[in-house]
């Protein structure tokens, strides 16, 4: 069986590949994420992604997933929040509102390349200021793009939801499946499948 590596130290990320059969390893990348300027928020998340790929790409022929998520309203992309008042002016403007979560996924292996971009959108209801620092103060928002997590406590702000779950929390399972079966690699419990 191929192994896959995971480019990311993303615990969720693991965890749904986890789920849905598949055993990575993981390969944590460290690259800049500063946004390009005037750059749209889906390209920004396609760039970061191939970035990261390109980064985990030391061992020849593996077959590399990576995958970067962007939060964004009216333009303006939100990554992970650097304090409590970028997670506060982040939740603020989402609050009241819908917002688009792109979820960029690339998978690579000897030099090919097969992307993905998963677009969902999120409303959220409006948070009073207590509610934003007991929500920063629970330690979830930190490393969350958009400063939520919509599979934790973050669940509880949220109101509805337009298109892939698993997109939000940051892997599109259905896309990721799809990209890995054209490299040979689809889920396990389907291998032998004709």
């Amino acid at each position: 069986m191929t192994t896959l590596f995971l480019a990311s130290a993303s615990p969720r990320r693991l965890a749904l590949l986890r789920q849905i059969g598949y055993s990575p390893l993981p390969v944590p990348t460290a690259i800049d994420e500063t946004p390009l300027p005037g750059e749209d928020p889906a390209a920004q998340a396609l760039r970061l992604a191939m970035a990261k790929a390109a980064a985990a790409r030391e061992r020849p022929a593996a077959l590399i997933l990576a995958a970067d998520t962007i939060v964004s309203v009216d333009g303006q992309a939100f990554g992970k929040p650097r304090d409590f008042p970028s997670a506060q002016e982040m939740l603020e403007a989402l609050g009241g509102r819908w917002h688009t979560v792109h979820t960029a996924v690339v998978v690579t292996r000897s030099g090919r390349n097969a992307q993905c971009l998963s677009t969902s959108r999120v409303q959220m209801r409006r948070l009073d200021a207590r509610e934003i620092a007991a929500y920063w103060a629970s330690g979830e928002p930190a490393d969350k793009a958009g400063a939520y997590a919509i599979q934790g406590l973050g669940a509880l702000f949220i109101t509805a939801l337009e298109g892939s779950y698993s997109g939000v929390m940051g892997l599109p399972l259905f896309e990721t499946g799809q990209l890995l079966g054209t490299f040979g690699c689809p889920p396990p419990f389907l291998h032998g499948l004709s």
